[in-house]
């Protein structure tokens, strides 16, 4: 018998009321009343549900970890519908399917949309849409903490340098996730306004860029970002998705620092800069670089972003970047760096014992004491294994529907690593409203099979096959 965490699920219950109410604010204060009345709907219905899921009894009794993977799992659902609702009830006659297929691709920070032309959609919903991102992005971080049971003990010690998991600090902890999230936010809105981007298309990037999101306010981001100084400005601040959002917190605000607090981050400023070194190196002039840089952070972060002027030969490359991801507890999808990192070193420790016997090989990061076990490594391999079958199952499901296999293939992976399809992968002419609804719902499915760590796939599995 599974039991669900509800009141884990009031919280953003009450944020999607506050993100509501600001929405009716805005239209006011704009004259944006097309949609005005959706708000409205929206706040009180989310506001009844914070309520209600926060006063309803539960047991007392500890949560399983089936449990809580059946909470966020239902979390990804059920938050979604309800921000659905302005999108279904608007003037734009959205059917149910793809007001849900847009929702669940903000909240889960993927980026595939039905709209055709944000130039007809009014501002209030292009914000709404904006604030899925935020808001599904915070949970994202949220739902880490909630199910730190099932990862490494290597990442819960590098946690530890931030936050409690004590049940009686929970309050405390989730507060100080949140303030730092929302402060973020603010820094990027601030910081895109002092580079001449406008107001609105500032607060639409910001929620993106803070939550990996892929959805834009405008169809081309070329028609935002014009110059060398904002492309670069654009790309490093991407990187703030793609290293812990601990980040920064500790480098400015955490005394007696040691490198074990900073051992995940320091492994990803090498992988950055190696790639953009043979970035550099081998597939950059002078003119294309600050593209390329943009293309390179996008990927990593598990964005998507381009300009048209994205080489396209390079697409591959890119998604390999999409695939590997960025830091454990940041907001970008990916298998992680650190852990395929691991994994190809006990690899090679593993050849070099049997060659040479008589060597003892540690497995060992670097710039940290931490040792990984062979039970993280288990960990690891699985996660990539579940990976591929997904990307088979999915990529062949793609092509049975009529889409050729190379863009299925592309496709399955950047739904995956919940990055939108953009014009740096070859894929940015796919027209998801037209698509049938058998293939809207898998990519809903595998979206957040692909946001939800893909070790619980296999601990529900293995709790089903137990259990009968």
């Amino acid at each position: 018998m599974f039991r669900l965490e509800i009141r884990y699920l009031s919280f953003f219950f009450g944020l999607i009321s506050i993100l509501s109410f600001f929405n009716i604010i805005y239209s006011y204060y704009f004259n944006l009343y097309l949609n005005l009345e959706t708000y409205y709907i929206s706040l009180g219905l989310s506001i009844t549900l914070s309520i209600l899921f926060y006063k309803l009894k539960i047991s007392e009794k500890k949560l399983s970890i089936f449990d809580k993977i059946l909470t966020v799992f239902f979390g990804y659902i059920l938050l979604p519908l309800v921000l659905s609702i302005p999108f279904y009830l608007s003037i734009y006659n959205l059917s149910f399917i793809d007001s849900f297929f847009e929702s669940i691709s903000g909240f889960t920070s993927t980026g595939f949309t039905v709209f055709e032309n944000l130039k007809n959609i009014d501002q209030s919903l292009i914000l709404w849409r904006s604030s899925t991102q935020w808001i599904g992005g915070l949970y994202f971080l949220f739902s880490i903490i909630f199910l730190i049971d099932i990862y490494d003990e290597s990442f819960k010690k590098s946690l530890t340098n931030y936050i409690s998991f004590n049940s009686s600090e929970v309050f405390k902890q989730a507060t100080k996730i949140f303030l730092l999230y929302t402060s973020i936010t603010l820094l990027i809105f601030i910081i895109l306004n002092i580079f001449s981007i406008r107001a609105f298309d500032s607060l639409n990037l910001a929620f993106s860029l803070i939550s990996s999101g892929g959805f834009l306010p405008v169809n081309d981001l070329s028609s935002i970002i014009k110059d060398n100084i904002q492309i670069i400005i654009l790309s490093l601040l991407m990187l703030i998705s793609f290293f812990s959002i601990f980040f920064s917190y500790n480098l400015f605000f955490i005394k007696n620092r040691n490198l074990n607090f900073f051992y995940e981050d320091l492994h990803l400023v090498v992988y950055f800069i190696i790639v953009i070194s043979i970035f550099f190196l081998f597939f950059s002039s002078s003119n294309d670089f600050s593209n390329n840089l943009l293309s390179i952070s996008s990927s990593i972060s598990n964005i998507g972003f381009s300009l048209e002027k994205g080489q396209q030969n390079l697409s591959f490359i890119f998604l390999i970047l999409v695939i590997i991801g960025g830091s454990f507890f940041s907001t970008s999808s990916g298998l992680r760096f650190i852990k395929l990192y691991s994994l190809f070193k006990y690899s090679i420790n593993q050849i070099l014992s049997f060659s040479r016997p008589k060597n003892i090989y540690m497995n060992k990061l670097i710039f940290t004491k931490i040792n990984f076990n062979f039970e993280e490594i288990n960990k690891y391999f699985l996660t990539i294994l579940i990976f591929v079958i997904s990307l088979v199952i999915l990529s062949s499901i793609l092509s049975l529907s009529g889409i050729n296999f190379e863009n299925s293939f592309k496709l399955s992976i950047l739904t995956l690593m919940n990055t939108v399809n953009s014009s740096i992968y070859g894929i940015e002419d796919l027209n998801f409203k037209i698509m049938n609804i058998f293939i809207k719902y898998c990519l809903i499915f595998f979206m957040i099979i692909g946001r939800i760590e893909l070790l619980t796939i296999l601990l529900l599995i293995k709790k089903f096959l137990v259990k009968n």
